[in-house]
């Protein structure tokens, strides 16, 4: 569904993402992992045309999309829950909800899927009136993820949904996103939270400093002691390592 290609980004001299691939299958959750500063969202930026690479591609369905007008990658089926939420407070939760359904010419499926949000939602439906404000932070990540749903996306790419949240709050959201998952769609997850990502992604990649460090099944990483080590300090020159297979 997603390929990336040799992908750098740049801002001005300074290199955030250095010659990065990866793919994510139809139905497949694929987690990108590191520390803060690793090029993550540089990363994700260029996938969605935020910026424009310096150097590589990003395929959809094997179209070369590189540099595409966000909006357009919404149309396309790709749709970004972006780090931090960016629900809009002073809408109500419905009419952050209708935002994203705003390039959407059918009203009938725009309100069955109303309804669908609200049926997996509950929270959401009683507070439909409300203002956004008022919902909690894990309430913010829910409706954060319920937007990009009425836009009906094939892949969905998560930027941080753990930061800022409570246990509790951390899990309820990634149990959702597995169940997205098992309902057939996409998931690119990134995220700094290893353990949790781990545990429900098909493959995985370590970035650090703006390159992969080290690939492979998200099964075999979890079990790799190499993964903690990668991701408490693996430097800039470490080759990529693919873990489970046979060099």
């Amino acid at each position: 569904m997603l390929t990336v290609e040799n992908l750098f980004v740049a801002y001005g001299s300074a290199k955030a993402v250095q010659g990065v691939s990866l793919d994510v299958a139809p139905a497949e959750i694929v987690a990108l992992i590191g520390p803060n500063g690793a090029g993550k969202t540089s990363l994700v930026r260029a996938i969605i045309g935020l910026v424009r690479p310096a150097q590589g591609r990003v395929l959809l369905r094997e179209k070369d999309v590189t540099g595409i007008a966000p909006e357009r990658a919404v149309r396309l089926g790709v749709v970004l829950v972006p780090e931090g939420r960016m629900i809009f407070t002073s809408l109500t939760v419905r009419e952050n909800l209708l935002v994203a359904a705003h390039t959407r010419h059918d009203p009938s499926g725009v309100a069955r899927d109303l309804a669908d949000v609200g049926r997996r939602f509950p929270i959401l439906a009683e507070r439909a009136e409300q203002p956004a404000s008022v919902l909690s932070g894990g309430e913010r990540q829910l409706l954060a993820i319920a937007r990009a749903l009425m836009a009906r996306p094939a892949l969905m790419i998560l930027d941080e949904p753990s930061h800022g949240l409570s246990p509790i709050a951390v899990r309820m959201v990634f149990r959702l996103i597995a169940e997205l998952n098992s309902e057939g769609m996409g998931i690119l997850l990134v995220e700094q939270n290893a353990r949790q990502s781990l545990r429900i992604a098909h493959r995985a990649h370590v970035m650090q400093a703006g390159r992969m460090v080290l690939s492979g099944n998200a099964s075999d990483l979890r079990r790799d002691p190499a993964v903690i080590r990668a991701y408490l300090g693996v430097t800039s020159e470490t080759p990529v390592r693919s873990v489970g297979k046979e060099a």
